[in-house]
């Protein structure tokens, strides 16, 4: 072989061998690739099987909003605890939570115990309509129980075993559910039973379920059961209307069939008392005279007693059915006993009003009566004990003025009140003199207040540093505030107060911040002593924004309060106004504000009747559509 070739054929095993190597370095990149690639897709399966896995803590297993509903699909019995990490309950429960978790995984079969933080896995939160933490709930089969024991180990473990056994049911719901072909029959029956008139979609009726339920549960184990029902109001619209349901929920009392207002709490344990209440007697029996001379000697507020011969008599469940329908604003009193009746020198079917002895005086009667005859009415009855409520000088506190001192023009002396022994003489001694001007002014309402009980109102009133013993200011119907001024008290210095009030000479006092220098923004601000001249302005159609600078729903709605008054800000007859209502006085009780912010629509043509924006959207077309609504003239309708 020559030289030449044989150079030829080493090159040519070189390159052999070089394609080999080449080729074998590919199949293993090729390899590698695939295998990282399958790690890659490990990973992502890893990824997905990280949404859905369910992690253990210290045995309490950790749901969320992607493993909730397949991890308790499969699931007889489940123990959930619904949490905040703040919350400092839910941080001292778990410890307890955890020794739970141990014992019911030893139970035969094992039971879950999971928990769930509500405030981030919000979907199933909400489901459960979480509102408060911890929230405990016992599933079954998917069903849930609310769980409202002590969080105890023993107790809560005792009661998922409990429902855990095969045999459990969840119990009935315990609210009767009444339609137009069972309610008269139910209703007319029974001597008591609340009646939720609701509407499916209603929010408040929604929040409300869970704790009717819970309270109809309790009252029906009583004895006698107090029972609880409901009615869809939007499917039985009939009944709906028949019972003047005109929002929702709407909840009433019947007895007999007959219908009462239900004004108290709505929530489980607040229901239960207050049905409780109600279903008692509205009327008091009273046997002894010793009771009635209690009753005048140490009382604090009117008497309201009934004198009959038995409860046979025409007029005794007129008396009852008045006393159920005023039985949250007065104590009710009656009697069968002769000795009672000549003690107070009246005869059997009278009504009486009196006055406790500390409130009597020379100048009206310590009784008042009402003769039962055939044509009396409950409505006589109401009338009768609201006339004569209140001594001609009463003392109105923080406890009884919502229902006692409503009625305006009220008159107001303020001293140091007091009726214990030995501070009763002063006491009296002051209230004489009220007394001695109440009598000549029967249209106005008078009473003594503790200035101790009162001082915020004599700051509003600029009396809290009068340097004077005894004050008085006069509130009028339009919520306007009217103080004497601080000067040594009498008899005659109150009638000419009381004079001037009567001939509009007196100037009222209103609690107000100082009015913005540059008032020209698109959103005037108006402030206790311009509410007047801005808002009852009979010139300008006004849409008057009450809010507190706290609030963080006004402060929301701020900007698009803003771009509101840019809008309109053209349009000569309107004005877009605010005010901070917690500095200032509102001094017209008919815008009342009740939360912030509340918004008014004042037409220029009726300023005493301004209409209350409810219900609609907060955000620029919603109040723009409310003023459009409303408005007296607008420009834009004219050139439409």
């Amino acid at each position: 072989m020559g030289l030449k070739k044989a150079w030829l054929l080493l090159l040519l095993i070189g390159l052999v061998h070089l394609a080999i190597v080449a080729s074998d370095q590919e199949e293993k990149e090729t390899e590698i690739k695939e295998e990282i690639g399958d790690d890659d897709d490990d990973d992502e399966d890893d990824d997905d099987e990280d949404d859905s896995e369910v992690k253990d803590e210290n045995g309490v297993l950790v749901l969320t909003d992607k493993n909730f509903d397949t991890f308790i699909a499969d699931k007889d019995t489940v123990l959930l605890e619904f949490y905040a990490p703040w919350c400092g309950h839910c941080k001292q429960f778990v410890p307890e939570y955890e020794k739970i978790a141990k014992t019911l995984k030893e139970n035969d079969p094992p039971i879950p115990v999971a928990k769930i933080d509500a405030t981030k896995e919000t979907t199933v939160a909400s489901k459960y309509e979480i509102s408060g933490y911890p929230t405990i709930k016992i599933l079954k089969k998917g069903q849930p129980v609310d769980y409202d024991g002590s969080r105890t180990e023993a107790e809560i473990v005792e009661k998922v075993k409990e429902i855990s056994h095969p045999d459990w049911k969840l119990p009935p719901e315990a609210t009767l559910v009444l339609t137009k072909d069972n309610f008269d029959e139910v209703v007319n029956n029974a001597d008591i039973i609340l009646v939720e008139f609701y509407a499916p979609w209603c929010g408040h009726c929604k929040k409300l379920a869970p704790e009717y339920e819970k309270a109809a549960q309790e009252l029906s184990k009583r004895s006698p059961p107090i029972p609880l029902a409901k009615v869809d109001a939007t499917a039985e619209s009939e009944l709906g209307s028949k019972h003047a349901v005109s929002g929702y929920p709407t909840l009433k009392i019947f007895r007999k069939g007959k219908a009462f207002e239900y004004n108290g709490p709505r929530e489980r344990y607040g229901i239960v008392d207050y049905m409780i209440e109600q279903a008692g007697p509205p009327s008091k029996q009273i046997q002894a005279v010793k009771q009635v001379q209690e009753f005048l000697r140490d009382g604090d507020d009117v008497v309201i007693l009934a004198v009959f011969t038995g409860e046979e008599d025409k007029s005794y469940q007129l008396y009852q059915d008045a006393a159920n329908n005023l039985r949250e604003d007065y104590k009710f009193y009656h009697t069968f006993s002769s000795d009672i009746i000549n003690f107070l020198k009246v005869s059997p079917g009278q009504l009486l009003v009196m006055q406790p002895e500390r409130f009597q005086s020379k100048h009206e009667p310590n009784k008042y009566i009402l003769h039962f005859k055939e044509s009396t009415s409950e409505d006589d009855i109401k009338e009768h004990i609201k006339k004569h409520t209140l001594p001609l000088v009463g003392h109105r506190k923080s406890s009884n003025e919502a229902k006692r001192y409503t009625k305006r023009p009220l008159v107001v002396v303020y001293f140091s009140v007091d009726f214990s022994f030995d501070f009763r003489t002063a006491t009296q001694y002051w209230r004489n003199k009220v007394l001695e001007v109440a009598k000549d002014f029967p249209e106005y309402t008078f009473a003594i207040s503790n200035e101790e009980d009162y001082t915020s109102e004599l700051k509003d009133l600029g009396l809290d540093e009068s340097g004077e013993e005894v004050n008085a200011a006069i509130l009028d119907a339009g919520g306007k505030k009217y103080a004497k001024e601080p000067e040594e008290f009498d008899s005659g210095e109150l009638r000419d107060f009381v004079l001037a009030f009567k001939k509009g000479k007196l100037s009222p006092i209103i609690k107000s911040q100082p009015s913005p220098k540059n008032n020209k923004g698109p959103v005037k601000v108006v402030v206790g002593k311009t509410f007047d001249q801005i808002v009852m302005d009979p010139k300008s159609d006004v849409l008057i924004e009450f809010y507190a600078p706290w609030c963080g729903h006004c402060k929301s709605l701020e900007p698009t309060y803003n771009d509101l008054g840019k809008k309109y800000k053209s349009e000569e007859s309107i004005i877009i106004a605010k005010m901070d209502a917690t500095s200032n006085d509102i001094p017209n009780d008919k815008y009342k504000v009740e939360g912030f912010p509340t918004i008014y629509f004042a037409p220029k043509k009726d300023k005493q009747n301004p209409i209350k924006f409810e219900g609609g959207n907060r955000d620029l077309e919603g109040l723009s559509k409310f003023i459009e609504e409303h408005a007296t003239k607008l420009k834009r309708k004219e050139e439409l």
